[in-house]
């Protein structure tokens, strides 16, 4: 006992004959009553008991009119139908996030040559959107201390991509709290199509603002609600209905810590689905591959009705990085995708840029943080200090917990 009345992550689990990781989890979701967050460890009251664990797909399930529910509520019929896995579905768009997601592990200091033959790329592909990175506020950051797809100032942009007279869209992310309005140029006025707000569930409020903002401004707009493996349920559910009635067009699950597995991934898809899909938006999905999992539970939300992919060329991104583009159109059965354009890229220019010094990808610290549903920051400076010690540093996690 760390506090009177109450059970360590560490005891439940050993009481209950489950890992301190699903322990950790049920607290998160909401599933044991009266569990508190104090610092970064749960306080679970002492006569708690064990929830039921819950890790499987859930069933359709018959509502209050005695009708079967539909998994794809909000989806047309016969998507539902065809969505098997191995139909050629029209509706699905893939995303690019490699320069906005890989900017986080060289600060955005990437060469016009490489975004430019990225741009091209993506278009040979069949890739739909490409997001060239943040709009962030320079008033909040230097532009001295980084690459200018930090802030995508508009004439960059157009050195890239001219007037796009390609079929694919063009997209930034905005930042709760991290962009101003005027940073955001009415859409007669720039090359962009798709702006991406992404908030954490406490900064809904200041999102809604900026999807108004960006709406009225005549873009497409998207909120992706990040960490949203640390999100209670009773929260999640709150922030779907708050997101359904946004003027958002698409409402993204974010596995920021790349903690979800697909089993739990089914079921948080057909939650997005039913509530963001029956107000007429689209879903997304933007999963981190800190598990190995990344590409499983993106083709698993797609299974589910989950229409916008993000992918990274190589999975580029800050620390474990994301879903590989190539292993997602590999996958898809559409004829418009080739990911054949991908591999020489890969060889390119992503193989150069990793020996130049710029890295990423799976690795055991990063394995651990999505284990533990935690930030990545600890793996991040774990591994720039050259430690190669795995087990002292999932001791030194726990401990933190």
């Amino acid at each position: 006992m760390n506090a009177e009345g109450f059970k360590t992550v560490q005891e439940f689990a050993e009481e209950n004959g489950i890992t301190a990781r699903r322990v950790r989890d049920f607290c998160a979701e909401g599933r044991i009553p009266g569990a508190v967050r104090q610092d970064s460890t749960w306080l679970i009251p002492a006569d708690a008991a064990r929830p039921e664990d819950g890790r499987k797909v859930r069933k359709a399930r018959a509502p209050s009119g005695g009708a079967a529910r539909r998994p794809f509520a909000g989806v047309p019929r016969q998507q539902e139908a065809n969505r098997n896995m191995m139909a050629y579905c029209p509706e699905i768009k893939v995303v690019d996030a490699s320069l906005r997601d890989g900017g986080l592990c060289n600060n955005f200091r990437f060469t016009d040559e490489f975004v430019k033959a990225l741009y091209e790329t993506n278009i040979a592909a069949g890739i739909d959107c490409m997001e060239f990175g943040y709009k962030a506020s320079k008033k909040m950051f230097n532009p001295d201390e980084f690459g200018k797809w930090k802030f995508c100032d508009e004439d960059a942009l157009r050195a890239i991509v001219g007037d796009n007279p390609s079929p694919m869209k063009i997209a930034v992310m905005a930042d709760a709290g991290r962009t101003e309005p005027e940073d955001i140029l009415p859409k007669s006025e720039s090359v962009v199509d798709l702006v991406r707000v992404a908030c954490y569930i406490h900064q809904i409020p200041t999102a809604l603002k900026m999807i108004d903002d960006a709406k009225a401004k005549g873009y497409q707009v998207s909120c992706n609600l990040m960490a949203v493996s640390q999100v209670r349920t009773e929260d999640l559910d709150a922030a779907l209905k708050m997101m359904a009635q946004s003027a958002a067009d698409i409402v993204y699950i974010v596995d920021s810590y790349g903690n979800y597995y697909p089993e739990q991934m089914a079921a948080l898809a057909c939650k997005y689905v039913e509530v963001i899909g029956a107000a007429g938006k689209e879903v997304g999905i933007h999963a981190h591959n800190n598990q190995q999992l990344a590409f499983a539970n993106t083709i698993e939300c797609c299974r589910w009705g989950v229409n916008y992919l993000d992918a990274t060329v190589n999975g580029l991104g800050r620390g474990a990085g994301n879903c590989f583009s190539e292993l997602l159109l590999g996958f898809l059965k559409n004829p418009k995708y080739d990911f054949l354009p991908l591999l020489h890229f890969v060889q390119n220019r992503i193989l150069p840029l990793r020996a130049g010094g710029t890295l990423w990808g799976y690795d055991a610290p990063y394995m651990l943080t999505g284990l533990l549903n935690s930030h990545p920051r600890s793996a991040i400076r774990f591994l720039r200090e050259g430690r190669t010690d795995y087990a002292r540093y999932f001791q030194e996690l726990n401990d933190g917990e």
